[in-house]
């Protein structure tokens, strides 16, 4: 029987994305890297924390329908309400015994957005 390591290790994938807000009467349109952390103690039998194609594939199943969307239309307010969603969506698809940690949204500036599981 093998001891868990002590060690955390974490693995993220990246998407861009472009949407539309409404900030008051005004029009938005934004840019971003999408960013989605995942993190474990230890790495399993393949040496890594999760299967990155199994990630980068839920990932683009819940950003395709948001994609040059204005998305107050899908009830969503704001750059917040975006990240808190696809945390939601995306928990689901880590498989344990590692875990979705973070998604954060990078816009075209720099400014990021991170909200943790």
């Amino acid at each position: 029987m093998s001891t868990p390591s002590p060690l955390h290790f974490e693995a993220a994938v990246t998407r861009p994305l472009s949407v539309v807000f409404r900030a008051g009467a005004a029009w938005e349109g934004h840019d971003y890297t999408v960013e989605v952390v995942t993190g474990r103690q230890g790495l399993d039998g393949f040496d890594v924390v999760v299967d990155f194609r199994d990630l980068e594939a839920a990932l683009d199943r819940s950003l395709a329908p948001l994609q040059g969307r204005l998305l107050s239309d899908l009830g969503l307010d704001g750059p917040l309400a975006l990240a808190r969603r696809l945390l939601v969506e995306l928990t689901p698809f880590v498989p344990a015994p590692a875990r979705l940690q973070e998604v954060a949204l990078t816009d075209g500036t720099g400014r990021r957005l991170a909200v943790r599981a």
